[in-house]
């Protein structure tokens, strides 16, 4: 049941970052093959008591495993995102089981947004913006579009550019989940 037909497919979290908030979309969609399973899936929740915001794209299981991850890591550095980002991928990248997860991350607070991988990456984009998933090209693009040439808010941006990507990615659609926090920078 490994092949072409039954492949679960990805999604599309999108974060962007512009005047005093920063934004995480994400799709609700599940397709496994050609077909749509679910519309309704929350991708993107609050952590460390409402200060970080994350999003994942991949497997569902693997990603709610990593979740727990972050959040541990996060208590473990009084809620420090970038150094609990930094951890959570050095044992991601080198822990027998969680380099199995077939996920991605991005997790954001009021100073930072980063992408975190299993390949040991922590990356924080220049321009506060940030895709990942099947239609992470797409929504990038339009959400880089729409906050360099219109006066949309993070929020407005975000899930534009999600609306964007489902017309174009068939594995990104269904309902919207999107959180808000402050932005400090």
């Amino acid at each position: 049941m490994n092949d072409e037909n039954t492949k679960i497919r990805s999604t599309t979290i999108i974060t962007v970052r512009k005047g005093n908030e920063v934004a995480v979309a994400g799709d609700g969609q599940v397709s496994m093959g050609p077909t749509v399973m679910k519309m309704s899936a929350k991708k993107v929740r609050h952590l460390a008591g409402g200060k970080v915001i994350a999003g994942f794209a991949g497997a569902t299981a693997d990603a709610f495993t990593l979740f727990g991850r972050l959040e541990q890591k996060l208590e473990e550095f009084n809620n420090s995102l970038l150094r609990a980002a930094v951890e959570l991928a050095k044992d991601w990248r080198t822990d027998r089981m969680l380099r199995r997860l077939e996920a991605l991350l991005v997790a954001v607070d009021s100073e930072t947004s980063l992408l975190i991988s299993g390949t040991g990456d922590v990356i924080e984009p220049e321009d506060g913006i940030l895709s990942i998933g099947s239609g992470g090209n797409y929504a990038l693009s339009a959400a880089r579009a729409l906050s360099r040439h219109t006066n949309m808010s993070a929020a407005e941006i975000a899930r534009e550019s999600l609306d964007i990507a489902s017309s174009i990615c068939i594995y990104t659609g269904g309902e919207v989940t999107l959180e808000t926090l402050e932005s400090k920078i």
